[in-house]
């Protein structure tokens, strides 16, 4: 009996394994459409012992089908409540994660201290002290202090301006191109002096740009004439339409209330006449005062609209007449401003001066852009007034009727080489900068961030600076700077993710 019990213990488990191996299992031979069929057919009620014995598998088989079928059916019809419960992934929290985590939140989320705090009470039921959060960040401000700057050698045109926090001035250069922040300094003044040290500070990174557009500050220019004496200045056009604008404003609701004046002092002197049966001499001799000073007021309001309109449209535009030309109008203007000066001369007055002395700074542009046009002018063996009128023709509307009269008499008139030198014009036009928008819009920014001087201190400007240089740009009206970051931009190579590059680094799974 012993030797049978053991024969069979040997011969019984050799024979299953030869089945395996030979693959004569009935139910690893169903493929997975007839284990779908064999499900179904248990959902409807066929029974078990019936399904198993057609099919030569085991109940238990059939039952494991017949439970998945019901598992699909369940989570295919779950209500949305039980989907929103379901677990989505498990993260692995460290003490290492944790400190990306508040580098995250604070730097992406513009979050105080203790509101990193607070979200990590609520959403991970994890105590972390203020403290420990101040300790996180200034270890990451260290970090980013002590990583050294990439060369500046790409930076072409650059733009500079100033901002305050606390009273305080912050020094700010920005590429044009890249929006890399390559200057974010606090100071204690704003003079020539403390300008011309920063900058030199920066030629020692080979910055040596082509050109550098600011405002009127007189400490900013008074530095580059010191740091960078031989590096062209161009002026901010958009600051100088901002001074305008607002004059054109101040005429117009000046004009309006001279309107009201004299509209209220008629209906004064006509209900006085119905009053009394004759006229105030009084009155009378106010209205015709209100109606000079009307008539003043709207003559003026309309000359100086016309001459700003000539400025904004004509002269400081892209697309517009040649360089000494635009000096020609550019001059006329001023000259019909100043003599206009006596009739406003709180407003015209710092008007004219700032235009006078902004002239060559905010005609510059057109200097290079006039050179760049002779150039392709060269290249395409064409005339440069036909180079013009095509860069004209592009800068209009597509609404404005008259671009494609124009365009179709270019086109052909260039035949075979309108779409060439389209595109070389249209390169041009987004390389041509008038305007230091970039630095302000970069201010923006920053001001979002002032809140962590009050913690950090002074030194926080290079924690946030590396940021700002060095996190990617999860969307741009450009396609080439998606997923780039200004670093990357400026120098085209690549780079780790900021939180990586400040050593916060998580360990491989």
């Amino acid at each position: 009996m012993e030797e049978t019990d053991m024969c069979l213990q040997v011969t019984i488990p050799a024979a299953a394994t030869q089945q395996q191996l030979s693959g004569s299992c009935p139910a690893q031979r169903l493929d997975p459409q007839q284990r779908q069929a064999l499900a179904i057919a248990g959902l409807a009620g066929t029974p078990i012992s019936q399904l198993a014995a057609e099919h030569a598998v085991s109940r238990k088989f059939v039952y494991q089908q017949v439970g998945k079928a019901e598992q699909a059916l369940d989570d295919a019809f779950a209500p949305p409540a039980a989907r929103d419960e379901q677990v989505l992934f498990y993260l692995p929290v460290t003490r290492r994660w944790l400190k990306r985590f508040v580098l995250a939140v604070l730097l992406i989320g513009h979050a105080s201290y203790r509101g990193v705090v607070e979200l990590l009470r609520d959403l991970f039921d994890y105590s972390l002290s203020v403290e420990r959060v101040h300790a996180i960040a200034h270890e990451a401000m260290d970090r980013a202090h002590a990583l050294p700057p990439p060369s500046l050698g790409g930076v072409r045109i650059g733009a500079h301006d100033e901002i305050f926090q606390g009273g305080q001035p912050v020094l700010v250069g920005v590429d044009v191109a890249s929006t890399y922040c390559y200057l974010l300094s606090l100071e204690e003044h704003r003079d020539g002096v403390t300008w011309g040290v920063r900058l030199l500070e920066l030629t020692d990174h080979d910055f040596a740009p082509d050109a550098i557009i600011c405002d009127g500050g007189s400490g900013l220019q008074a530095g580059q004439e010191l740091a960078l004496p031989t590096t062209p200045r161009r002026g901010d056009v958009f600051h100088a339409l901002q001074e305008t604008e607002a004059l054109r404003t101040y005429l117009d609701n000046r004009a309006y209330d001279t309107i009201a004046s004299r509209s209220k002092l008629a209906q004064k002197l006509a209900a006085s006449e119905r009053r009394c049966g004759r006229r105030s001499a009084t009155l009378a001799q106010k209205l015709r005062h209100a109606r000079a000073a009307e008539a003043q007021a709207l003559a003026l309001a309309t000359d100086v609209a016309t001459l700003l309109d000539w400025l904004r449209h004509d002269i400081l535009a892209l697309a517009g007449p040649c360089y000494p030309d635009r000096c020609v109008l550019y001059d006329f203007v001023v000259a019909e401003l100043e003599a206009r000066r006596p009739l406003c001369p709180h407003r015209l007055g710092p008007v004219c001066t700032y235009l006078a002395n902004h002239r060559d700074a905010l005609l510059a542009f057109a200097k290079q852009l006039d050179a760049e046009l002779h150039t392709l002018a060269a290249e395409f063996q064409l005339a440069p007034a036909v180079v013009r009128a095509v860069f004209d023709v592009q800068l209009l509307e597509a609404t404005d009727t008259r671009r494609w009269p124009r365009e179709a008499a270019l086109h052909q008139q260039l035949r075979g080489r309108f779409y060439e030198l389209s595109q070389a014009l249209t390169e041009l036009a987004g390389h041509t900068v008038r305007a230091s928008s970039v630095v302000e819009n970069f201010n923006s920014r920053l001001r979002n961030y002032f809140f962590l001087r009050r913690s950090l201190g002074a030194d926080y400007l290079h924690l946030l600076q590396f940021f700002l240089n060095h996190r990617r740009f999860l969307r741009s009206e450009h396609p080439e700077r998606v997923n780039k970051s200004p670093a990357e931009l400026l120098t085209g190579v690549a780079h780790p993710h900021w939180l990586d590059m400040l050593g916060f680094t998580l360990a491989p799974n």
